[in-house]
């Protein structure tokens, strides 16, 4: 009788491999515990198995199975076998003078996006991630929009986008005191919307209690007008709504937010009012950036005000931050304050936002990123080298 060691080459050639490692990194708790029975854990194990390594990996934010101290070393062991935590490559870090920091995130070959932690927004402070490489709404004013789409970013892509900010912010383990980083926003690269499925998922993530923990009330997703799926994003979500509005009327919105063209603004206000639970603790906040002689006069102030009947709002006015090849300029800083008068005297919040990050292309519509673009750090070079230029005097 032949032992079952006594095979040919061949036939180990033809035995099936040892699965890939899975990277924990990111992933869903759904996903945990089917992964963990595909890799063969006892059924009446799963779920305790899946809700130690979630602690470990979203409240702790440990990158070595072997600080998991409440499971055996032979179990770490495996575990170490069979997944991994890697945080994906940073291709580029930068702070600015006003403490903002941007992150370029590494994807894949050509695959790149862009994530912003703003201090001193919300209780604490802000992480502006992405939910798309690339966009496909050319909202003019953006820069981001001068990007064509690459792809949706996955929902495990898009949480790691908060546990690289975790890291560099020193947030771990969660705790309720003392955070730096308080709220998300999806205000980053693409539309969230066009991307939904992954959105919930990640928001499922770092919303769940015992990981990450922010809650739903401090997760804003922002839309240029995606009106079929608004209500939708409510009842899966229960996030914060932000809507970037940027014009009173049809024509000027048609220019500037093309969308529009498929969802006019009163498509866009009939989604906006069936959003869940509405009402003067969960307003819908209202993007409008202040474009010099194009959207903000007092008569425009005016037709917001209009526009808004009827729905809890406020409103972020957002001086417009330029960016190279850009067609705008900001409005004036005394245009942009009477405009936000005509608005606090009609009874809505109106803060005017202050521009961040705008030395490091990392303030709102700046955001951009592609394997082509130059380097910061590039750029730093060439203007050093221009100065020393300008200083040397001719001989």
């Amino acid at each position: 009788m032949t032992s079952h060691l006594d095979i040919s080459h061949a036939a180990r050639d033809e035995r099936p491999t040892s699965p890939p490692k899975v990277n924990l990194a990111g992933v869903g708790l759904e996903s945990l515990r089917a992964t963990l029975e595909e890799r063969g854990v006892e059924p009446r194990k799963v779920n305790m198995r899946a809700r130690q390594l979630w602690r470990w990996v979203y409240h702790y934010g440990v990158r070595d199975f072997s600080g998991m101290t409440d499971i055996g070393k032979d179990q770490r062991a495996a575990f170490a076998d069979w997944f991994e935590l890697e945080r994906p490559n940073i291709t580029e870090a930068l702070v600015s003078v006003d403490g903002t920091r941007k992150w370029l995130i590494e994807y894949g070959p050509n695959t790149e996006a862009e994530t912003v932690f703003i201090p001193d927004v919300g209780r604490a402070g802000a992480l502006c991630v992405s939910s798309q490489v690339g966009c496909t709404l050319n909202c003019t004013f953006c820069h981001t929009g001068t990007q064509k789409l690459v792809r949706n970013l996955t929902s495990a892509e898009i949480v790691r986008q908060v546990m690289v900010a975790r890291d560099a912010l020193d947030e771990w383990p969660t705790s309720n005191e003392n955070r730096k980083l308080t709220n998300i926003v999806f205000m980053g690269m693409g539309e969230p919307l066009y991307n939904l499925d992954n959105v919930c998922e990640a928001i499922d993530t770092i919303s769940h209690e015992e990981g990450i923990s922010f809650g739903r009330r401090r997760i804003t997703v922002s839309t240029a007008g995606v009106a079929p799926l608004i209500p939708e994003l409510g009842k899966r979500t229960n996030a914060a709504l932000a809507i970037s509005l940027h014009a009173t009327n049809d024509d000027l919105r048609n220019e500037i937010v093309p969308i529009n063209k498929k969802y006019d603004l009163q498509t866009l206000f009939e989604a906006i009012k069936a959003y869940p639970g509405l009402g003067n603790s969960k307003k819908v906040t209202f993007e409008y950036v202040m474009l010099k002689g194009v959207n903000d006069s007092i008569a425009e102030a005016k037709d917001l005000i209009r526009l808004l009947k009827g729905v809890p709002a406020k409103i972020n006015l957002i001086p417009f931050n330029p960016w190279p090849g850009s067609q705008y300029e900001c409005s004036d800083w005394e245009t942009i304050e009477n405009f936000a008068e005509v608005l606090n005297r009609a009874g809505y919040s109106s803060p005017i936002r202050t521009p961040r990050g705008r030395d490091i292309l990392a303030a709102c519509g700046q955001l951009r990123s592609e394997s082509v673009k130059q380097r910061a750090s590039e750029r730093r070079k060439a203007e050093l080298a221009a100065k020393a230029a300008e200083d040397t005097p001719a001989e």
